[in-house]
């Protein structure tokens, strides 16, 4: 472990869960980026369109080609804003609220598996940690 940078570890760790999130998310013909974005939307009153790219830290394209996607499956509509004629709204269909606790259930499992082998010490370390890395590169004090 003295020879891997703090980088490679964040970025393997990362690439780890992502890949046992996308498996976990092809049993049901899905990705992580959908249960990712289903959980980002309101499931009673919608989201504004625009407000889904930065609550996901996504590029407007691939945000585009995820919403396409689900839209597609029949998870979400879109509804013009009543407060905003030139904007759109994000709902959820019944199957997309059904899809979307799925991803909720398969985050809280992936959590309480973490907390029985990780201690509440550590997992808070962790993301004290993590809250440091995140505030240097947000204010620009790496780079």
């Amino acid at each position: 472990m003295k020879d891997k940078t703090i980088d490679y570890i964040l970025r393997a760790t990362w690439q780890a869960v992502a890949r046992m999130y996308n498996e976990e998310a092809a049993k049901y013909g899905a990705t992580m980026a959908t249960g990712f974005a289903l959980l980002s939307i309101d499931k009673d009153n919608g989201t504004p369109s625009t407000a889904l790219g930065p609550k996901m830290g996504m590029e407007a394209t691939s945000l585009t080609r995820t919403l396409k996607s689900i839209e597609e499956k029949g998870l979400i509509i879109r509804k013009k804003n009543p407060d905003d004629g030139r904007g759109v709204l994000i709902y959820l269909t019944e199957l997309g609220k059904e899809k979307r606790e799925l991803s909720k259930n398969t985050v809280l499992k992936f959590n309480e598996t973490l907390k029985q082998y990780i201690s509440e010490e550590n997992l808070l370390h962790f993301i004290e940690v993590s809250e440091i890395i995140n505030d240097l590169i947000t204010e620009k004090k790496i780079f």
